[in-house]
C-alpha cells in the first residue's frame, strides 16, 4: 500500500509520456496515415487507462480508511523561503483523479472515431494527452504554488484545443477570448496567493489554514486585507469555472471539437475552479463576507446561465450555458457551507454532461453530410428533429443525461441538486427561491433541447430562403429533394479513403463512438445513490481529513424513515422540475411538433397575453446572451481603441512635437549663429568687452 501511494505521481506522468510520444511521431513523420495514426491514439488510451487503474487503487485505499499521504521534494531553498513540490493523496484527490481519468478515457476512445478523418488527428491526441496530464497534475498538488503552475498549464492546453481548427476565424477568436478572460482571473489568483503567503508565510494548504486560524483568533490580521486576498484568490475559480462576470469564454469554447467540449465541461477546466474552492474551503469559511460573495456569485451565475439557455438554437451552446448554470450551483453550495453537496454535484454533473456532449457530437457528426460542414447548420436545432427514429441509441443516452440534469429521480443529478436546493432554502429563503426557479428553468431548456432535436419529423432538408427580402423558411417535400441529397461519395483528407453515405437521413454512429456514449449512462443512473450511502460519521472541519468515506455495509442501514424523509424533502424540487418539463412539452411536444410550431414557439406566440414589446425585449435579451458581450466590447474593446487613438494623437503632436520642436530650435539657432562668426579676434574682444561694460553698468544702476 505504501508503495502504491509513493507512485501516485505516475498518474499525470503517463498521459504526459503519451503526449511526448505522439509529438515525436508528428515531428518525425508528419504525413502519417492509416494504422500509424491509430498507434498514437492506442498509446494515449492505454497510458491513460493505466493512470485510471492507479487512481482506482488509490481511491480503494482511501475508502477503506487509509490515512492521508503527503510527499514533498525540495525545489527552491533560500534563507527566507523554501519551495517544495510533491503530491497529496486524500479522499478529495482520489475521487477527482477517478473523475478526470474515467471521463478522459471515454473521450479519447470517442475521439478515435470522431476525429479519424481530420488531418490534425495526431496533433489532437497530443494536445488531448497534455490537457489531461495538466489536470491530473493539478489535482494532487499539495500547495498553492504547484496548483498555480498546473492551473496555467490547463489554461494553455485549453487554448490549443479550443483553437484546434485555427484556420476558422471563429475558432481563433474563441481561443484568444478564453485565454485572455482566464488571464484576468489568474492574475487575481496570483495576487491572492502572494497575499496569503504574506499573512501566513506558507503555501501548503494545511499549514496555511492552521496559521490563518490562529492569527485570526488572536486578532493579528487586518480583516479587510484578508478578505481582499480571499476575493482575489476566488477570481481564479470565477474565470476558470465560468462564473459571472467572467463566464463569456465558455460558450465560444464550443468552436473546438465536440470531444474537447465534453472534456472541458465535464472533468477538467471548469472543474478546476470548483476543486480549488473545495481545497481552500477551510480558509474561506473563516471569512463570512467572502462566503456570502461566493454564494451570491454562484446563484447569479446559475440563474443567468439558465435564462440565456432557454433561447439558444445552437445545440452545443445550449449545453454550454447549461454547464454554466450547473457550475453556479456548485459554487453556491460551498458559499453556504455545504461543500460536500457542491462536490457531489460536480461528480454527478460530470458524467451527465459528458453523456450529453458525446450525444451531441454523435448528432452533429451524422448531420454534417446532410446539412453541410458548418456549425450554423450542423449544430442548429432547426435543422434537426426526428432523430430518435434514426439514432435510437444516441437518443436514449441523451434522454438519460437530460433527465439527470432536470433533477428527475432516480438519476444522478437529482440527489446532488436536491441537496443543494434544501440547503439554500434553509440558509437564506431568497437564495432558495432563486435556486428553485433555476431548477424549473433547467428542466424547461433541457427538454427544449431534447424535443426539437430527437422528436417530431426530420428537418435536415430545411433551407433558408435565399431571397434577401424574405426571412421565411421553406421545407422540401419528398418529391422536391435536390439530386445532391441521397447517395454521395465523400472524399476525406486521408489518401485512398472514399466513403459512400446515405445523405437522405442521418444514421447511427459507429460502435467506437456509441460505446463511450453508453458508458456514462451507468454512473448517470447509479452514482447518485452512492451519495446517500456515505457513512454518517461526522466530517471534520478540515476538508483534507475525510470527505468521502464510503461504507459498503451502510446501504443496509438506510431505514425507511430516512428514505421517506428524503422523498418528502424532494417533493418541491420534483414539482418545479416537472412544471418546467410540462411547459416544454406544451411548446415543443412531439405529438404537435412541426416546423411551424417551433417557429411559433421561438416567436413566443403562445404567450399572447403578455405585451409583445416585453416578450420581444426578454427574448432578444436572452438570445443575445444578456448583451454582456456587447457591453464588454463597448466598455473595454471600443473604449480601449478610442483611448489609444487619443493617446496616439497626443504622442504624435505633443510628445513628438516637443522633441521635434527642440530639434528644430537647435537647428535654426545654430544656423543663425553661424553668420555671427567672422573669424576676427578683435571683433570677439570688442563684443566681450562691450558685454562686460553693459553688465557692470546694469549692476551699478541697480
Amino acid at each position: 500500500m505504501e508503495i502504491l501511494f509513493q507512485n501516485v505521481w505516475l498518474v499525470p506522468v503517463f498521459p504526459l509520456l503519451s503526449s511526448v510520444l505522439s509529438g515525436l511521431v508528428l515531428f518525425f513523420s508528419p504525413s502519417s496515415i492509416g494504422n500509424s495514426r491509430r498507434i498514437c491514439s492506442f498509446i494515449s488510451i492505454l497510458f491513460l487507462t493505466i493512470a485510471m487503474f492507479l487512481s482506482f487503487h488509490s481511491f480503494r485505499q482511501q475508502i477503506t480508511g487509509s490515512p492521508i499521504h503527503q510527499f514533498f521534494w525540495s525545489w527552491i531553498t533560500d534563507k527566507n523561503i523554501i519551495l517544495e513540490i510533491g503530491y497529496l493523496v486524500d479522499p478529495l484527490t482520489s475521487i477527482m483523479l477517478i473523475l478526470v481519468t474515467t471521463v478522459g478515457v471515454t473521450v479519447m476512445i470517442y475521439s478515435d472515431s470522431y476525429m479519424s478523418h481530420d488531418q490534425g488527428y495526431i496533433r489532437f491526441f497530443c494536445y488531448l494527452s497534455l490537457f489531461t496530464a495538466s489536470m491530473l497534475g493539478l489535482v494532487p498538488s499539495p500547495n498553492l504554488i504547484q496548483i498555480y503552475i498546473f492551473w496555467e498549464l490547463v489554461g494553455m492546453r485549453s487554448y490549443l484545443l479550443i483553437g484546434f481548427w485555427f484556420t476558422r476565424p471563429s475558432a481563433a477568436n474563441a481561443c484568444q477570448k478564453a485565454f485572455i478572460t482566464n488571464r484576468i482571473g489568474d492574475f487575481g489568483l496570483l495576487l491572492g496567493i502572494l497575499g496569503f503567503y504574506w499573512i501566513t508565510g506558507s503555501f501548503e494548504f494545511q499549514n496555511l489554514s492552521e496559521r490563518f486560524f490562529k492569527l485570526l483568533d488572536h486578532n493579528q490580521i487586518n480583516i479587510i486585507f484578508a478578505n481582499t486576498c480571499a476575493i482575489l484568490l476566488f477570481l481564479g475559480p470565477i474565470a476558470k469555472s465560468a462564473q459571472f462576470p467572467l463566464h463569456i469564454w465558455l460558450p465560444d469554447a464550443m468552436e473546438g471539437p465536440t470531444p474537447i467540449s465534453a472534456l472541458i465541461h465535464a472533468a477538467t477546466m471548469v472543474a478546476a475552479g470548483i476543486f480549488l474552492v473545495a481545497r481552500m474551503f477551510p480558509l474561506f469559511q473563516m471569512l463570512p463576507l467572502v462566503m456570502g460573495i461566493i454564494s451570491w456569485i454562484g446563484v447569479i451565475t446559475a440563474l443567468l446561465g439558465a435564462c440565456i439557455a432557454i433561447t439558444q438554437r445552437d445545440l452545443k451552446r445550449g449545453l454550454a450555458y447549461s454547464t454554466m448554470s450547473q457550475l453556479g450551483y456548485m459554487i453556491l453550495a460551498p458559499g453556504m457551507g455545504s461543500y460536500k453537496a457542491g462536490l457531489f454535484h460536480l461528480i454527478t454533473h460530470a458524467y451527465s454532461k459528458a453523456l450529453l456532449f458525446l450525444g451531441s457530437g454523435s448528432v452533429i457528426h451524422s448531420l454534417e453530410p446532410i446539412v453541410g460542414y458548418h456549425p450554423n447548420k450542423s449544430q442548429n436545432m432547426l435543422f434537426m428533429g426526428g432523430l430518435r427514429k434514426h439514432m435510437p441509441i444516441t437518443a436514449l443516452t441523451f434522454l438519460s443525461g437530460t433527465l439527470s440534469l432536470c433533477g428527475i429521480p432516480p438519476f444522478a443529478c437529482f440527489w446532488s441538486k436536491d441537496e443543494i436546493l434544501i440547503h439554500s432554502w434553509s440558509h437564506f429563503p431568497l437564495l432558495g427561491s432563486i435556486a428553485f426557479s433555476t431548477a424549473g428553468l433547467t428542466a424547461f431548456y433541457m427538454f427544449r433541447i431534447y424535443l426539437p432535436t430527437f422528436e417530431g419529423n426530420f428537418r435536415g432538408h430545411l433551407l433558408y430562403n435565399k431571397n434577401k427580402n424574405s426571412s421565411s423558411i421553406s421545407i422540401w417535400g419528398d418529391n422536391t429533394i435536390p439530386d445532391k441529397i441521397g447517395q454521395k461519395e465523400i472524399k476525406y483528407p486521408l489518401p485512398n479513403k472514399t466513403v459512400t453515405k446515405n445523405l437522405l437521413y442521418p444514421t447511427e454512429s459507429d460502435n467506437i463512438m456509441l460505446f463511450p456514449s453508453i458508458v456514462p449512462t451507468i454512473p448517470t443512473l447509479f452514482i447518485g445513490f452512492t451519495g446517500e450511502i456515505f457513512s454518517e460519521k461526522e466530517i471534520d472541519s478540515d476538508l483534507l481529513s475525510n470527505w468521502l468515506y464510503l461504507s459498503m455495509n451502510s446501504l443496509n442501514n438506510i431505514h425507511s424513515e430516512k428514505f421517506t424523509e428524503l422523498l418528502r424533502n424532494a417533493i418541491p424540487s420534483i414539482i418545479v422540475s416537472s412544471t418546467g418539463i410540462f411547459i416544454a412539452f406544451i411548446l415543443y411536444g412531439s405529438q404537435f411538433y412541426n416546423v411551424e410550431r417551433v417557429l411559433k414557439s421561438e416567436k413566443l406566440e403562445f404567450f399572447h397575453f403578455i405585451p409583445k414589446s416585453i416578450l420581444l425585449f426578454v427574448y432578444n435579451w436572452s438570445y443575445h446572451q444578456g448583451y454582456i458581450n456587447e457591453f464588454y466590447n463597448f466598455l473595454f474593446a471600443r473604449s480601449l481603441r478610442s483611448s489609444t487613438r487619443y493617446l496616439s494623437l497626443m504622442d504624435q503632436w505633443l510628445i513628438d512635437g516637443i522633441v521635434n520642436g527642440a530639434g528644430i530650435l537647435s537647428f535654426f539657432g545654430g544656423e543663425g549663429l553661424k553668420y555671427t562668426e567672422g573669424g576676427r579676434i578683435s571683433s570677439y574682444l570688442f563684443f566681450l568687452v562691450s558685454c562686460m561694460f553693459l553688465s557692470f553698468l546694469y549692476s551699478y544702476i541697480i
